[in-house]
């Protein structure tokens, strides 16, 4: 079994940094409310770190 990660952006991004607004877009999110699923890995997790404070994250496994 895999761990996969459900992201969901709960704020917006406007009037936050280029760095968090670039890290909402890789991650592929973009407007409040917008769910993605990832795997789980050290890349995506440190990606939600940096924008920890404007997502919200479920572990699903599969």
């Amino acid at each position: 079994m895999t761990k996969k990660l459900n992201i969901t952006q709960v704020k917006s991004i406007i009037d936050r940094p280029k760095k968090q607004k670039l890290t909402i877009e890789a991650l592929g999110l973009g407007k409040p409310n917008n769910s993605i699923i990832h795997n789980d890995t050290p890349q995506i997790r440190g990606m939600v770190k940096v924008v920890s404070h404007l997502v919200k994250v479920e572990e699903i496994e599969e």
